[in-house]
Formats: structure tokens, sequence, C-alpha cells
């Protein structure tokens, strides 16, 4: 308070004295407060490794090399150093920590690494070293002086560190785990202390997102004024099990929201991943979670909030609601890693556009679970039965028999009861296998669509205790209600209203300052459902315009009923990653004005613009259902595989390409986390876009995404 009277005494002297007084006062301050932690800063240097490190999202280069220098922060007088994981990314064989006022470089080792917050500790051989102090939880105030320090522009550790000012913006942010500051934070600080005022650490600085979980995650918005510190009480709070060398990882639940609306609407679980803590416990599918640990939620953001900070061990209650009824479950103990979700596969290539009650077979994969059971092309299967199941439930169409295969993993037994292509009743039992990842050989078989897309869909009747319930809940109301009548589907209303807009059409964003062209063939029909293709165009001119595109595409789009939207980035050198909500509008924009296959909306691109559909897909995947990538190294570590949300990838690397060995990388890092992947190399490619034989095996790719 003392220092805020001072300072309007000041403001309120002399013109002429006023300026210089206040200027020299700030220097001050700053110096002092900068001064007080500055030997305790220092300077991280790096060699070795990969070389390259992921940006975690599109950029210019879409890859940085990794090899400092950068900063780090003493947290123990006996020699340990906290810094960010980022500085790390490219995997390097030898570590180095300058220490001011002391001569020469120490080696450094990493002892353990908290994932959460993305944070390395590192042990060197030194002895009373300062540890700067911390400032409480409850001394940090939105609005208060935040000073940021880095030692990387310097390679004398005993120099000043570089400073950066700013304030206070948030707290809680990156679901309650980081500060926000918006004082300038980039790569050269990135390990270094927030510092408040008084000299105090407010935090260690990071590249944060909250959608993103790798080391390189947030990276790509160290430049748009926003920036995240992990709090240092937090740091000290969990020092003593980094320094027993225990690994930190977020705590994981194990279920997958419905909707992607993180703001408006309840958490409603959509999935649950098998053999996770959700499933353990007994969470299940259409569960409305109303509280975590006690603290009432209502919706998905305040749920994360409450989660978001906790550990792997940590344990947490959950109250859900289910139809009428409210359940608690406590002590569930929450996942490091939740194991990776396998996709079940039948083997069919369903029929599209029907409107009738359950799915037709269109075709049988050779070899397939669905040929070994005696499917073919023509049966139309009517019922499921699934593990759990007391008996065989009805559906309604390709979508309702995904979302009931999508709650058990590969390799569980299913019945299925169907009728032949003659009409007679026929049943088959088999054990789902894997999605595989080759993209599938199209074998003979009926049209792909009923044509039928507007159509009113069949329902299957409820089940008779269902019937009784109703009936139960209905007495001594009025019997016999006339059925509510049905109101014409919004695509029905677009299309009696005006025939759709086909051929080449150029668009602006909703809010005009974006442009983006979209192809429709003329052979649109509404009653067929089209699959999207984003195209992502490269660093360079070439492809912005559809015209272009449209040469090698047009013909395919007309044949496979495909629709290709091309936004065009503003950025000269390629995509940004603060572009990627710009190309979802635009998506959304078109969804609504035709008839479009949710399962086949496919993000594809060259160069940058292959790394920015890998970004779309992993942060829009209530959307997103394929990723067709050429020449584009898969940035950072991929999320895991989800049920309730199938993401397959089409990868492509020129053998002459310079990066086509991290283009290769792609394949087992997918892989590993359980996503289909096709991997074409083609030996005399460089640069250029695919060649005929590629060409088709994507279009074959595309046509398969919603093989059951």
């Amino acid at each position: 308070m003392r220092r805020y009277v001072w300072l309007g005494l000041l403001l309120t002297a002399s013109p002429a004295l006023a300026q210089p007084d206040l200027d020299a006062a700030n220097e001050q301050w700053l110096q002092a407060a900068a001064g007080k932690v500055a030997p305790s800063v220092v300077l991280i240097e790096t060699t070795g490794g990969r070389g390259r490190a992921g940006t975690g999202g599109p950029t210019d280069s879409g890859i940085r090399k990794g090899t400092g220098p950068t900063t780090g922060l003493v947290v123990a007088a006996d020699g340990y150093v906290i810094t960010s994981s980022f500085n790390f990314a490219d995997k390097p064989t030898a570590i180095t920590v300058s220490v001011p006022g002391r001569p020469g470089r120490l080696v450094a080792k990493v002892v353990a690494i908290d994932h959460s917050r993305m944070l390395t500790l590192l042990k060197i051989e030194a002895t009373g070293l300062p540890v700067p102090e911390a400032v409480p939880p409850g001394d940090v105030r939105i609005g208060q002086w935040a000073i940021a320090l880095g030692r990387a522009l310097d390679p004398l550790p005993d120099h000043p560190p570089s400073m950066s000012v700013g304030i206070i913006s948030a707290v809680n942010r990156i679901w309650g785990r980081c500060l926000q500051t918006d004082a300038k934070v980039s790569p050269v600080n990135y390990g270094g202390p927030l510092v408040a005022a008084d000299g105090r650490v407010l935090g260690i600085l990071v590249p944060a997102s909250p959608s993103g979980d790798g080391e390189t995650s947030g990276f790509e918005w160290y430049d748009s004024g926003i920036s995240f510190a992990v709090p240092f009480h937090h740091v000290l709070a969990v020092l003593p099990q980094l320094k027993a060398g225990k690994d930190l990882k977020r705590g994981l639940l194990g279920i997958t929201p419905k909707g992607s609306d993180q703001f408006s609407v309840a958490l409603t679980v959509n999935t649950v991943t098998p053999e996770s803590t959700a499933a353990r416990g007994g969470i299940k599918p259409g569960d409305v979670v109303i509280a975590v640990d006690g603290q009432p939620v209502a919706n998905q953001a305040q749920a994360y909030h409450i989660l978001g900070p906790k550990y792997a061990g940590d344990k947490v209650a959950i109250t859900v609601k289910r139809g009428d009824e409210e359940k608690t479950f406590r002590d569930l103990e929450l996942m490091g890693n939740v194991p990776p979700y396998r996709h079940p596969f039948l083997g069919i290539l369903p029929v599209r556009d029907d409107p009738e009650l359950g799915v037709a077979i269109r075709s049988v994969y050779p070899g397939s679970p669905a040929e070994k059971a005696g499917l073919q092309a023509g049966d139309r299967i009517m019922k499921v039965k699934l593990p759990g199941m007391a008996k065989a439930r009805a559906f309604s169409g390709r979508d309702q028999l995904r979302e009931m295969l999508d709650t058990v993993p590969a390799g569980v037994e299913i019945q299925l009861e169907c009728t032949a292509g003659d009409g007679k009743s026929k049943s088959a039992t088999l054990t789902a296998g894997l999605l595989p990842d080759d993209a599938p050989v199209l074998v003979s078989g009926g049209d792909a669509t009923a044509r039928k897309a507007l159509a009113p869909r069949k329902q299957p009747a409820p089940d008779l205790p269902d019937l009784l319930k109703g009936k139960d809940k209905d007495k001594g109301k009025a019997k016999d209600k006339a059925p509510k009548k049905e109101e014409p589907k919004a695509e029905e209303k677009k299309a009696a209203a005006k025939p759709p807009e086909t051929g080449l059409l150029q668009r602006t964003s909703p809010a005009r300052d974006r442009e983006y062209w979209m192809y429709v063939p003329p052979t649109y029909d509404p009653n067929v459902a089209h699959g999207v293709v984003i195209w992502l165009h490269g660093s360079t001119a070439v492809g912005r315009e559809g015209k272009d595109v449209m040469e090698i595409w047009g013909p395919v789009c007309a044949s496979n009923n495909l629709i290709m939207i091309g936004p065009k980035s503003t950025s000269a050198t390629g995509w940004l990653a603060s572009e990627a909500e710009f190309v979802i509008e635009t998506l959304q924009e078109v969804l609504p004005q035709y008839t479009v296959d949710r399962q086949r909306i496919v993000a594809h691109g060259m160069g940058t613009g292959g790394q920015m559909a890998y970004y779309l897909a992993f942060n829009s995947r209530d959307l997103i259902r394929g990723v067709a990538t050429s020449g584009a190294p898969l940035a950072s570590t991929p999320k895991d595989n989800v049920a309730g949300q199938r993401l397959s990838f089409f990868v492509v690397a020129g053998g002459k390409d310079p990066l086509a060995k991290d283009i290769a990388g792609a394949k087992p890092a997918l892989t590993e986390k359980r996503f289909p992947v096709c991997f074409r190399e083609v030996p005399d490619m460089g640069k250029e876009y695919l060649d005929r034989a590629t060409f088709e095996d994507l279009v074959r790719w595309i046509e398969t995404l919603d093989r059951l």
C-alpha cells in the first residue's frame, strides 16, 4: 500500500520531474526484483539427440532445432534444477548447466518428469545453491506485476537475466494447472521464473495448451500475448516425489464426453474406455456427471477444472445422474495411462443413406470375421448381442450400429441376427478383429448408397420392459393421444426451399475476414450423404486456388460423392495453429448446407498443410474422421485412441524428401496408440503431390472410412 501512495504522490509532482523520476523508480524496483532471483536462474545447454523437436502444431518450418540454450531455476540447495520439458523435446544426449557465480559448465542428468505440467527435474553436482522464495497461493492476485526471466540470450550466467514485464492476467488456467500472464514468454525463457514485484517466484514458465498434452504443446502460442506458468508453490509441493525419481502423470478417468461444447451443456458420458478407472468403477455411457469430489458441475469445463490438476494415483468421487437416479462412485483411483482403445472390426462395408431398420451389407472383406461367419453382400444385420447384453438388440442404420460396437473393444465375441438376401433369417457369431491398417481393396457388392438420406429413419420398437415402464408412468393420464407429427428435417426444408449451389464456389468466413473455396460436384443429390475433404495447401502458393486442386479431384468428387473445402491461410509460410479455429468454422458453415456423411470427413494436406491436418484431427475429434498427409512429419506425440471417436490415417512420404525419415516416424507413433495407419513411401517422389497409384489408394481409403 505504501508503494502505491508514494507513486500517487510522485504522479502529482511537477510535470518536469514526474516522468524521469517515475521511470527511474520503475527501473529500480524491476532490477531489485530480478536481482533477488537472478542467482538462482541458470543457463541450460543441450547437445546431441534427434536434433529436431516438434512444435505441437503447424508452423512455418514445422520442425525446430532443439539444442538450447534455455533456462532453469534452482529448487534445492544440493543441486536440483527445475525447467520446462520443452527444452528436452529433441531427447538430447548431453545436458550442461551454468550457475551464476560458479565456474564452468556442470553436467546434468534428468531425475524425473512431471508429464502433467511438462516440467523436468535436473540434478547437478553442487551444494549451497540459492533457492528463491515462492509466493504462497493466497498471495497470487490477478493484476499484480509479473516479471519473466531467462538466461538464453546471454551466454554469461553472471550477467543479469533477460527480462519481460507484464501482469498476472488469470489464475487456474489450462484446467487449473497454470497462471496466465501477458509478459513476453518464448523458448528463451521457458523453464525460467515468473517473478513478483517483491522478488518472490510466482511460477515456472512453460508452453501450455488446453487441448494438448505433449512437451511442445502450446509453443505455437508464444507470440500471441498469452503465456503460462506453473505455480511455484505447487512445484515445491511435488518436489519430494520428483527428487525420489518418480515421474508424475496427469490423472485420467477414461471417459469421453458427448459433444464438444464445453460450456453450455452438461458432461454426458459418451464412451467409457474398457479397463479404465471409469469402467472398473461402474460409470456407463449416458451417465450425466453432476458433481466431482462433492463440487457441483454444470458443464464439461467445470468438471475439467476440478479433474485437471490431479495426478495419476489421486482418488476422486464422481456423482452421476442415470435416468431418474443419482449414483456416487467413491475412491476412484485415476490412471496415468488409459489402455489405448482398439476399435472392433466386423469386416463389412454398409449401405449408406438407408432409412430401414438394421444395416444392409454391400460388401464383405476377404478373410474378415464377417466372411468367416458366413455373412455376404445383400445380407441385412437386424440385431446385435454384445458382451453384457441379456439379449440381442435392434438398431437403425450404420451410425447406431457403430455406436453400439464402440462400447466394446476388439477381441470380444459378437452375435448377429440377420436377414439373408433371399429373405430368410440367419444368425452369425464372430470374434471382432482390429481395424486394418492398409487401404482395403474394394470387393464386389451393391451400391454404396440407397439414396434415401432425407427419408425419415425407422426406429426399432422399445423392448417390452420399456413399454411397461411407460405405461406405469402414464397411469391416470389421458390415453391414446394422437402421435406428435414429426417436423421435417432441416435438410428437407433446405431441399424444398431452393436447389443447393454446385460447382466451384468462392466463399468468405462468417466474420467476412477470411476466404475459402468449396467444390460441390454437379451430380450432387441431397438424398446422398457426401463425404468432405478439407484441402490444406502447403507453404507455397501452389494449390491455394480451387481450380488447381479440382483438376485432380473434380472427377473423383463426382464418382465418390465428395465435397471439397479449401480454406486459405493468411501466412506466407504456411499454416499456423491459431488458424485451426477458422478451418473448423469453415467446415461447420458448410455442414448444414449440404447432406454430409459425418463418417467421411477428412483433413488432407501437404507439408505444413499436412501438419495442420494432424493438428485438426487431435483437437477436433468430434468432427474429423480421417487424416491424409503428404510430406508432413508428425510434430508431437499423438493423443490416445478413444472409443466413439474413430480416427484413421493415410500417410505418404517421398523417398527423395529430406524429411522422409521423420515422416515415416508417424507410422509407429500412431500404431502405438492403436490408430489404423496406411503408410506409403513413394521412392521417386520428393515434395510434389501424389502419383496416380497412391492417389487412387487415397480415394479408396476415403471410400472405406465407414467400414464396420
